[in-house]
């Protein structure tokens, strides 16, 4: 399998929120999977991995807000405007 290469520059926090749009899906089929029963059950691994995605989600974009407001407003950021994501299931 070869390796895609992208010729156009990706913003950093479009690669970021690739990261939570994995995390959704894979919430999503355990949802699905699931859709049997009321509560939803987790193994400990899977919540420590949905822990992780969220925390280094969280500090890239305090590390990326807190360089943009040295000398600009933390809207400087220029993160792409951010719409509802759809639920498949």
């Amino acid at each position: 399998m070869e390796t895609q290469t992208s010729s156009r520059p990706q913003h950093p926090a479009i690669r970021q929120l690739a990261s939570l749009k994995v995390l959704s899906r894979l919430l999503g089929h355990e949802l699905h999977s699931q859709a049997s029963t009321k509560s939803v059950t987790l193994s400990r691994e899977e919540v420590i991995e949905i822990q992780t995605t969220v925390d280094l989600f969280i500090e890239e974009l305090t590390r990326r807000m807190s360089t943009a407001a040295v000398g600009a407003t933390p809207t400087a950021v220029n993160a792409p405007e951010l719409g509802p994501v759809g639920v498949r299931n």
